[in-house]
């Protein structure tokens, strides 16, 4: 195993720059993988760490959630993988180790976090995956949020709608991905040009969400129809209004998952509509509950294949 490692640092709360200096290299526990880092992906959380101060506590701390590289090492318990195997996967913020992130040369990930990259997939393509899949999944279909039907390859059609604000963002084209898989249609918005991409990802409706009027577009292209609630994968408070709006005015389940609001001065906003319920895609949160209860404690019940 290589002796010598190097971080990106985060030195002080809510510190500028990053400080790259030498780190400690991870020894991998029981269900962890060790991965010499090919790419890594730049996510909103790591901007939202780095100027809220949120998540973290100790510093100095080494941030970074996504990373495609090659397996250096593996634990005691691992079985799925093994040194040389490419991968992709997510780093565990709330790891008991300062230097958890993947902004490194080596880091440490639950095997349970990671996959088989393919050949064909490059590191720069595969590293962008992981917690772009996980948050989508959790607001989608966590039991305490959207809590939609599982995809599956044979689903029936839902007839429902489900609307996304914001379908050409990372998290947003894993949410209409997996919406459309589990049966639903699916309504976004996204900038003009994104609309012919938006659409080869599985959107029924796609709307322009720089026109002033974009709202009153929705609510008249999908007046008479259900909506199972609404995604926003961008998170401003304008667009949880926006959303809050739509599902209020159509018949819809009257819930609004946004991928963060409510800590760190980053609040619902005032003024929605008395019976929209909101709540934020908090993938950490689901993980510490995975941890304390199983995964049939936190999950709707697995589905019968």
């Amino acid at each position: 195993m290589a002796t010598t490692n190097k971080a990106a640092w985060l030195e002080t709360k809510q510190g500028h720059p990053f400080h790259v200096d030498t780190a400690p290299m991870p020894e991998p526990t029981a269900h962890e993988i060790i991965i010499r880092t090919h790419a890594v992906a730049i996510n909103p959380v790591d901007w939202g760490i780095q100027t809220y101060g949120m998540l973290v506590d100790t510093y100095p701390v080494n941030l970074g959630c996504d990373v495609a590289g090659i397996v250096h090492a593996v634990g005691s318990a691992v079985t799925k993988f093994h040194p040389g195997d490419r991968v992709t996967a997510s780093c565990d913020l709330l790891a008991d180790r300062p230097n958890k992130g993947s902004f490194q040369l080596y880091c440490g990930v639950p095997d349970t976090w990671a996959a088989i990259l393919p050949e064909s997939v490059s590191f720069t393509d595969g590293c962008i995956f992981p917690l772009a899949i996980a948050t989508a999944a959790v607001a989608l279909f966590y039991r305490e949020n959207l809590a939609l039907p599982y995809p599956r390859l044979d689903a029936e059609p839902t007839g429902k709608v489900l609307f996304v604000w914001g379908g050409a963002s990372s998290v947003g084209s894993c949410a209409i991905q997996m919406a459309k898989a589990a049966g639903f249609e699916v309504a976004t918005t996204c900038s003009a040009h994104n609309f012919d991409y938006c659409r080869g990802i599985g959107a029924d409706y796609v709307f322009d969400y720089t026109k002033e009027t974009v709202v009153e577009t929705v609510l008249k292209e999908l007046k008479g129809k259900t909506l199972a609630g609404a995604f926003d994968t961008v998170f401003p408070p304008d667009t949880v209004k926006a959303c809050a709006r739509i599902v209020d005015e159509l018949d819809s389940n009257k819930h609004v998952m946004t991928v963060l609001t409510g800590e760190n001065g980053l609040v619902v906003p005032e003024g929605l509509p008395a019976g929209v319920k909101t709540g934020y895609s908090e993938l950490f949160a689901l993980v510490m509950d995975y941890q304390k209860e199983g995964a049939n404690g936190i999950l709707q019940p697995y589905p019968t294949w």
